[in-house]
This record gives structure tokens, C-alpha cells and sequence, in this order.
């Protein structure tokens, strides 16, 4: 059988996705309050933007642990895998990294396993997990797999924008004053994801030209690979979707409705843009 793929909720897999290539979904916890649920299974991201905007705490989300990542591999391996790659969370903002590495580590005398870090968040994690999952079923063994993940990680692009900076504030991020002037005059922080952390690249006036910027990073990089518009349950999505597909009219851009992990900091209505700057495999 060949090569699986098992990855954490954050990736924001369409479910569709997720089934068509039999990627393996470890979901994370998240928190409001005293109430706990499980991401993806009693939580649908619907669920979870709704429960965001009403609630006065901002939730938090807790990694799978090593068990939870075990019984995931110990799936794969009882349906005939010939080997395993984990791709995760970037190792930089979670723990979700190492806790598959734990298991991946204790998981011994069956198929081999080998833990990635994606460096990336949300969809940027979800296209490294199509690509591996997507060269597993052309039979591709499981050090090929892990090698071309490896380096197609440095080929990614992921860059977006809140709608508001109210969750950014919320998050400790930026300070009340900063984010009262800026949403005043309508400034939209233009955000990257490098090295495995987010950065700030820039700031705009307007939705608009934050949407533009995205759309122009795009095409600076063209010709692109595996466009993906992720979202924070926007409600200009079809706007933004137009923009982008004028930019790539060769390409089905996938779209993902983010979820709590990175949704949580980029707050509801956030929008962006993640590919591979190259022809790649998968």
C-alpha cells in the first residue's frame, strides 16, 4: 500500500480533500472558556466563527498529544501503510511538532514513520499535506516523499490581512491605543509567514488595496502552483476570489475556511493567499 499522510486540524483541509487523498486529520482542542471541544469533530468551523464573535474571551487551543498522533499512525499501519509522514504545525508557534515527534519516536517494530515541520500555518500547512499525500499514491517510497516535502516548505508563499484589528489587540499583539488609531484611519497590517512565523510586511489604508497587495504577491512570484484563498468566514470573499482568479486563470484556486488556530489571531473576515512558487511535485 502506499505512503500515508497524517497532519493536525490546523491544516484547514477542505474535508472533501481530506477524503479524496485519505489524509489522516489529528484534530486539536480548543477552549472557550470552561467549555472544551474538539476541532473539526464537535466543533465545524462555522461553528467556531460564530461562537468567536460572541464571545468576550478569546478561545485557546490545545495540541493533540503523542497518544492522540499514536492512534492515528497505529490506523494507517492496521490498513496496510507502507510508511507514514506526518507533516505539522510550524514547530515555532505550537507544540503540536513535537508531541508527533513523541509518538512518531515510540511508534516502533511497525511501518516507519517520519515527522515534518511544515514552517507554515492553516492552508500553507494543508498544500504541503496535498503534495505528500498526492506523490504517496503515485507510489513514491517514504524517504522520496519526506525529501520533496522537505524542500518544497522553502518554495512556499502564505500572506494575508485581517479584516479588523480588534483580534489582534485581543491576542496581545498590538496595543489598544495602536489598534484604535488603526482601525480609525483604516489601517490593514499585510502579513507573511517565514520561517515558520508570522511577520508584519507592510501596512495599507483600506481593504481594498490589502486585498490588492495579496493578489499582486501573487503575481510577482507567477507562475505559481497550488493556489490556495484561505478564510476567515469573509464576507467579501467573492471579491477577493475574483481578484485572484484574474491573476491565475490557469489555476482551480482551492478555497479553505480557516479555523481556530490561526483564525483566532487574524480574527473573522481575514483573507489571504497561500502556493508554491514553482512548477512542483503533486
Amino acid at each position: 500500500m502506499a505512503v500515508r499522510v497524517v497532519t493536525d486540524s490546523s491544516a484547514d483541509l477542505p474535508p472533501a480533500i481530506a477524503a479524496e487523498l485519505s489524509i489522516e486529520v489529528v484534530p486539536l482542542k480548543v477552549s472557550f472558556g470552561d467549555e472544551e471541544f474538539t476541532d473539526g469533530v464537535d466543533l465545524s468551523p462555522a461553528a467556531f466563527w460564530d461562537r468567536l464573535r460572541a464571545s468576550e474571551v478569546l478561545p485557546h487551543t490545545t495540541s493533540p498529544s503523542p497518544g492522540d498522533f499514536g492512534r492515528a499512525f497505529a490506523r494507517l499501519d492496521d490498513d496496510g501503510a507502507d510508511g507514514i509522514v506526518c507533516v505539522t504545525l510550524s514547530s515555532q508557534v505550537s507544540g503540536t511538532h513535537q508531541s508527533a515527534r513523541v509518538a512518531a519516536g515510540s511508534f516502533s517494530g511497525r511501518c516507519p514513520v517520519a515527522v515534518v515541520d511544515s514552517l507554515s500555518v492553516s492552508a500553507g500547512l494543508g498544500n504541503l499535506c496535498r503534495a505528500a499525500a498526492r506523490r504517496g499514491a503515485e507510489g513514491a517510497d517514504l524517504a522520496t516523499v519526506v525529501a520533496e516535502i522537505e524542500q518544497l516548505r522553502h518554495a512556499a508563499a502564505f500572506c494575508g490581512t485581517p479584516e479588523t484589528l480588534e483580534y489582534l489587540r485581543r491576542g496581545g499583539r498590538i496595543g489598544a491605543a495602536q489598534a484604535l488609531l488603526g482601525s480609525a484611519l483604516s489601517i490593514r497590517p499585510l502579513l507573511r509567514f517565514d520561517k515558520g512565523m508570522v511577520e508584519v510586511a507592510g501596512k495599507v489604508r483600506t481593504r481594498l488595496r490589502s486585498l490588492s497587495w495579496i493578489v499582486d504577491s501573487v503575481a510577482a512570484d507567477y507562475p505559481v502552483e497550488s493556489v490556495t484563498a484561505f478564510h476567515a468566514d469573509a464576507a467579501d470573499l467573492d471579491v477577493f476570489l475574483a481578484m485572484l482568479g484574474a491573476q491565475v486563470p490557469d489555476q482551480e484556486v482551492v478555497v479553505a475556511l480557516m479555523g481556530p488556530v490561526m483564525g483566532t489571531h487574524l480574527g473573522p473576515g481575514g483573507v489571504g493567499a497561500t502556493y508554491f512558487k514553482t512548477a512542483v511535485p503533486g
